[in-house]
């Protein structure tokens, strides 16, 4: 079953009461999946970040700007880094490392976490190269949640998806995706690589 629910819709009291969903999703999700290739994945956003996303979230809808309580909340999510009973693999393209977002400082700041988070014991946490060949054709983002659900954000609306066939087709991408991406020391040199263009080119 695929459910199509539009961010307006989802958002008509704002960011806070989403945000409080999804907290709900990853408390529940025990082994999450989640491919990003534009942007930093939320559960690893600094507040910096997480501040000028929601804002252009606001602004782009035209929802109910209560940017700083549904940030608090984004935050609060991730608490299940921390917590000893979730684990996530996550995959960020590395045009995420430099997609603009709030500017130098803020840029620095998100990639500077990324370097000291990497290696918790929660994640399994890789970069897909711009170069790199993936056996697919290019995909958006996407989520699955314990192997039962996967979810999209589009530009108008969220979707779940829940079908075991599509699901399937999900969990094969990833694993394509996940082949492709750098781990360990190799993802960290992108990391740096990235955090040094926005120390020099930037300045």
């Amino acid at each position: 079953m695929t459910i199509s629910v539009p961010w307006q819709h989802r958002l008509s009291t704002g960011t806070e009461d989403i945000q409080n969903e999804v907290i709900g999703w990853y408390q529940r999700t025990r082994h999450g999946k989640s491919y990003v290739p534009d942007m930093i994945w939320g559960t690893l956003q600094t507040e910096a970040y997480a501040t000028v996303i929601l804002r252009k979230v606001v602004d782009f809808l035209g929802v109910p700007d209560d940017v700083p309580a549904g940030v608090a909340k984004r935050m609060e999510r991730q608490q299940v880094l921390y917590d000893g009973e979730h684990h996530y693999d996550v995959i960020l393209g590395e045009q995420s490392l430099y997609t603009h977002v709030g500017g130098p400082e803020v840029m620095r700041g998100q990639l500077e976490r990324l370097l000291r988070e990497i290696d918790l014991p929660s994640l399994t946490f890789g970069v897909l190269p711009a170069t790199a060949e993936v056996g697919m054709v290019p995909a958006s983002g996407f989520s699955i949640y314990d192997g039962e659900r996967v979810n999209y954000e589009l530009v108008s609306t969220g979707v779940d998806i829940t079908d075991p066939a599509e699901l399937a087709l999900h969990n094969k991408a990833f694993g394509l995706l996940s082949s492709a991406a750098y781990y360990g020391n190799d993802a960290k040199e992108l990391i740096e690589k990235a955090l040094d263009f926005w120390s020099s080119e930037y300045e």
